[in-house]
């Protein structure tokens, strides 16, 4: 599949090679959920984007990587550890400009842009943090994204144990999710065996 498909950029190839050591390498997505989720940004026209839960940076680049030069990608995350891996490598590629890094609290950070009147300006979101809190992120999303907006929430299928008895918090908060988009009459919703499952959700 990625023989016939992948188009990398050599930041992208770098900045995974870069994670794969990582003890937490397995966070990153892979580079064809990359590609897909840059192709919906392209399709979709969009100029701001969110992110939730960056790492080491290497979605929030496939996104960069897809805007316009004048686009945007608020990019959610806590730790200054992780995210200074991906920062060269932003430099790298060329979109540095693009991507607002802002280390807080996600909630705090999307709180602040709705009390700033930035409701339906956004265009795209990517949800990819800590799974308690997804649907918080739904919620503020769905504020923030325009009409015809598209979120993509991550690990919606999360090996499989989304479809047994929960036997730990995420895996509750993902079935739970996956439940309430499900029948979310705010939204269209297709849920894709992409990486460890992919929920795409359009705002009507």
């Amino acid at each position: 599949m990625l023989a016939h498909s992948l188009r990398e950029h050599p930041a992208q190839t770098a900045l995974r090679e870069a994670t794969a050591a990582h003890p937490h390498a397995v966070m990153q997505i892979g580079p064809e959920q990359g590609q897909f989720m840059a192709l919906l940004v392209r399709l979709i026209g969009a100029r701001r984007t969110i992110e939730i839960g960056v790492f080491t940076g290497y979605s929030a680049l496939c996104v960069a990587l897809a805007l316009p030069d004048d686009g945007y990608v608020l990019a959610c995350d806590v730790s200054d550890e992780y995210t200074r891996i991906g920062r060269p490598f932003w430099q790298q590629a060329g979109v540095a400009h693009k991507i607002e890094l802002r280390l807080a609290p996600a909630r705090q950070t999307l709180d602040a842009r709705l009390a700033a009147g930035e409701a339906g300006t956004f265009d795209f979101a990517f949800i990819d943090a800590d799974k308690p809190a997804y649907d918080d992120y739904y919620e503020r999303c769905l504020q923030l994204l325009r009409r015809g907006g598209l979120i993509a929430i991550d690990n919606t299928l999360w090996s499989g144990n989304v479809a047994r008895p929960a036997k730990n918090a995420d895996t509750a908060a993902l079935q739970a999710l996956n439940d309430k988009v499900a029948r979310d009459e705010r939204i269209d919703v297709s849920l894709l065996p992409i990486g460890d499952g992919l929920t795409l959700a359009r705002k009507r």
